[in-house]
């Protein structure tokens, strides 16, 4: 398998570079995305690849739209990546690329949250609200929330964080008709992978989705979908002690990379999360692989 930090598709126009994907143009109505190596946390890329990791994050989201199809009508083309770049340029884009419907994306990330964690368990300790969402008394990090709730975040510039906004703000900027829309699609598509993960031991935490609108104005799921880069998934050994510790459950991500940025020195400092990034050593590099790897397996073995 190829290694790819960074594509370099000649045959076709880069439109963006993201953390994770190059996007190209493929004339006029498709993009080709290609799923890199690259790893991002705390917004800073890192310089080494995870190997494999591209590969991972496409096969799961290529087989997430196969069984979500029936609640929201996705991006991909059905038409093969490799078909659009030539031949020396297939070994970058193989098992690693969608060919997609290019989309009016919609500027809010649809945040759908089963279980309180991370910025969502901050927010509630100070307000027992997320994203303006009532919750009840007594929950502690970790645990499941009574029902699925739709915090969406604006989706920030590049380099920025994502800002967690209310529902109203939602309203404001796609209408009433297309909020209520995307919300509701989010809960179902959650509640529908959620149960499918669940029956293979894994907890989805919470998730983000991206929407965009085709010509007809038709609501589409795009991007990656339900990826551990997108999702936070838990295995269910472990959920229970570490609920009962209030502590996080562990996870299947980049938590092995985060946890060694925050107890690595630079000079005798803590890292100051901007970039360049501190090198990754082998062995956080190759843990955290196996960790995407045993996702996928997990997943759709």
């Amino acid at each position: 398998m190829t290694t790819v930090h960074t594509s370099s598709i000649q045959s076709l126009p880069l439109l963006a570079r993201g953390k994770v994907r190059d996007n190209y143009a493929v004339g006029e109505d498709r993009i080709l995305m290609v799923a890199s190596d690259r790893l991002s946390a705390f917004d800073v890329i890192m310089g080494e690849p995870i190997p494999g990791k591209g590969v991972i994050l496409t096969q799961m989201a290529l087989w997430w739209f196969d069984r979500l199809g029936h609640l929201c009508a996705n991006h991909l083309t059905g038409d093969a990546p490799e078909s659009v770049v030539t031949p020396q340029e297939v070994p970058q884009v193989k098992d690693r690329s969608m060919l997609v419907k290019r989309l009016k994306p919609i500027p809010v990330e649809a945040v759908v949250r089963g279980y309180l964690a991370g910025s969502g368990w901050k927010e509630y300790q100070e307000s027992r609200a997320v994203c303006g969402v009532p919750l009840p008394e007594g929950l502690s990090n970790a645990s499941k929330l009574p029902r699925p709730i739709f915090t969406p975040a604006a989706k920030a510039a590049a380099g920025a964080h994502d800002e967690n906004i209310s529902y109203d703000k939602v309203v404001e900027v796609v209408g009433p008709a297309l909020a209520q829309q995307i919300r509701e699609t989010s809960i179902a598509i959650y509640e529908a992978a959620a149960a499918i993960a669940l029956a293979k031991g894994m907890i989805i935490a919470d998730t983000k989705f991206e929407f965009g609108l085709d010509e007809a104005g038709t609501l589409v799921l795009m991007d990656e979908v339900l990826t551990p880069d997108s999702s936070r998934y838990w295995p269910i050994e472990g959920y229970e002690a570490a609920l009962a510790a209030g502590t996080n459950p562990p996870s299947y991500d980049k938590q092995f990379v985060r946890d060694w940025l925050e107890a690595t020195k630079i000079n005798g400092k803590p890292w100051d999360k901007t970039p360049p990034a501190p090198r990754l050593p082998a062995e956080v590099i190759e843990k955290t692989a196996a960790k995407y790897r045993e996702a996928l397996e997990r997943l759709t073995g």
